[in-house]
């Protein structure tokens, strides 16, 4: 692996030196190293790229790193990763992305993950998106994930992107199965002219499934946002979404939220708030010794924890 690849694992998933347990790192386009264990196999496609990742009953808190990287312009990679945890596995699976631009032309990253979630199994899915580097070819990253989980499965998706990103276009949608349920924390800066929109789609299909679904973000400069989400609640079941965005300079938002119960015992709610930081917020802690740049940075940040 080259420098720059180094540099964004340690951003992307705490690479430090090597990977203890199964991974599989993609460079460029291709794979850079690949580990499978006893309880987790990862196996590559043979009709298009990208990976297979079986993940046995027998895995229990073990993690498995799935990270991706563009390390120059011109590369315009595309990858195809599908997940298959059995009946009962508790497992952690890191995956995230960083694109880095060194030249006129675009670097892109179009990652399509589906899952496919046992019965009572437990995944946490951490997804971190950063873009680096000093060439003026856009930085682009464009993740689409495919969610199905079977009767009493719980997922939880950790998804961030914070900086360097021109252009993203998110996308997850998921079925829910009996007492399935599905957390999503999504995390979201944009500065400058980026441009970033974020697209859930929840059905909740099964009895007494459950989804709660989190977006903090904060848009800055001149860049652009638009958030889209439905929970569709076919059944007895319960469905919570909650958008929130911080507004800073010129920075736009555009949020369309929506329910849709079709069942009368489907309950449904949704939270939204959009608008610039509290001046009393920032007055407070300027009378503690920071500068105004400096109390807006540290609100921001706790805004996105």
């Amino acid at each position: 692996m080259n420098s720059t690849t180094n540099h964004l694992l340690s951003l992307i998933s705490d690479f430090r030196e090597d990977f203890k347990g199964a991974f599989n790192i993609r460079e460029n386009g291709g794979c850079a190293g690949r580990q499978s264990t006893e309880t987790i196999r990862i196996e590559p496609r043979q009709k298009e790229p990208g990976i297979d990742i079986y993940i046995s009953a027998a895995a229990k808190h073990e993690t498995v790193y799935i990270p991706a990287c563009v390390t120059k312009s011109g590369v315009n990679d595309l990858v195809y990763n599908d997940f298959h945890v059995e009946d009962g596995a508790d497992v952690v699976i890191v995956a995230g992305c960083g694109v880095h631009s060194d030249g006129e032309d675009e670097a892109v990253h179009n990652g399509i993950h589906r899952f496919f979630v046992g019965k009572n199994a437990k995944v946490l899915y951490q997804e971190k998106h950063i873009g680096t580097g000093t060439g003026s070819g856009e930085r682009r990253i464009n993740p689409v994930t495919q969610i199905t989980l079977e009767e009493g499965a719980c997922m939880e998706i950790d998804t961030t992107q914070i900086s360097g990103v021109n252009h993203s276009e998110r996308s997850t949608c998921a079925v829910l199965a009996k007492d399935a349920k599905l957390i999503i924390h999504e995390r979201l800066l944009t500065d400058g002219a980026e441009k970033a929109s974020s697209d859930f789609s929840v059905t909740l299909e099964g009895e007494d499934s459950g989804v709660d679904l989190i977006s903090r973000s904060v848009a800055k400069g001149n860049s652009y946002q638009e958030y889209r989400s439905v929970i569709r609640g076919n059944c007895r079941c319960m469905g919570h979404s909650e958008c929130d965005a911080i507004l800073a300079e010129n920075g736009i938002v555009n949020a369309a939220p929506a329910l849709y119960a079709g069942h009368i015992d489907a309950s449904l709610i949704h939270e939204a708030a959009i608008g610039k930081i509290a001046g009393e917020q920032i007055t407070k802690l300027c009378t503690l010794g920071l500068t105004e740049e400096e109390a807006e940075q540290k609100i921001i940040e706790g805004f996105l924890k």
